[in-house]
């Protein structure tokens, strides 16, 4: 594990290989609960097609984010673990400067995202098993319901308490007075005016 910027060291949970791995364990594991043994090669080379994809869209995310808030994309998992946790600050006032943007970055696309992304997922969890009830295999069904429902509730209740995280951070680090670059508060022109976009 080598050394990051700002004198952190990169979680092993944090690389590429790990988020793939995750990925492939998690599809592999639910595929074969449900279809059993028997379609194992084609699970798991479904599942390293998809873990290839979702590593390759979580590090673009990464490098995306590290470019719009001015950090390394290696901090980004960091940044975002201290406003989840609503852990401590980081004294690097340019790190501070980069979480405010971050926060205002997650908030803008949580406002832009609200009005599709929830009921696109409602139909996704909840649409599926009515299919599996329609073909008669009501074992899948009632598992998928349960977990659907399960998983939509998890994530409204995450999504509320991470925008409180979010606000709540923000608001640490606006309200002790840190400055910025160039003598400005880390709030102003070092991370976007209020309500800026």
């Amino acid at each position: 594990m080598g050394s990051q910027g700002h004198g952190q060291v990169q979680r092993w949970q944090d690389r590429w290989w790990a988020v793939g791995l995750l990925v492939l364990v998690v599809w592999v594991g639910i595929r074969l609960a449900f279809d059993g043994w028997s379609g194992w090669p084609g699970i798991l080379i479904g599942g390293l097609v998809y873990a290839g994809f979702m590593t390759w869209f979580v590090m673009r995310r990464r490098r995306r984010d590290a470019r719009a808030v001015g950090t390394d994309a290696a901090r980004v998992p960091e940044l975002e673990r201290r406003i989840a946790k609503n852990g401590a600050l980081p004294e690097d006032p340019a790190e501070q400067a980069a979480m405010i943007r971050l926060i205002r970055r997650r908030e803008e696309k949580l406002r832009r995202n609200r009005w599709w992304a929830f009921p696109v997922l409602t139909v996704l969890f909840l649409g599926i098993p009515v299919l599996w009830f329609a073909a008669g295999n009501v074992g899948a069904g009632l598992w998928g319901l349960a977990f659907g429902a399960a998983f939509l509730g998890w994530m409204v209740w995450f999504n509320r308490r991470f925008v409180r995280r979010m606000a709540g951070m923000r608001q640490r680090i606006e309200g002790v007075g840190v400055q910025g670059g160039g003598g400005r508060p880390v709030g102003g022109a070092e991370g976007f005016a209020h309500g800026a976009r």
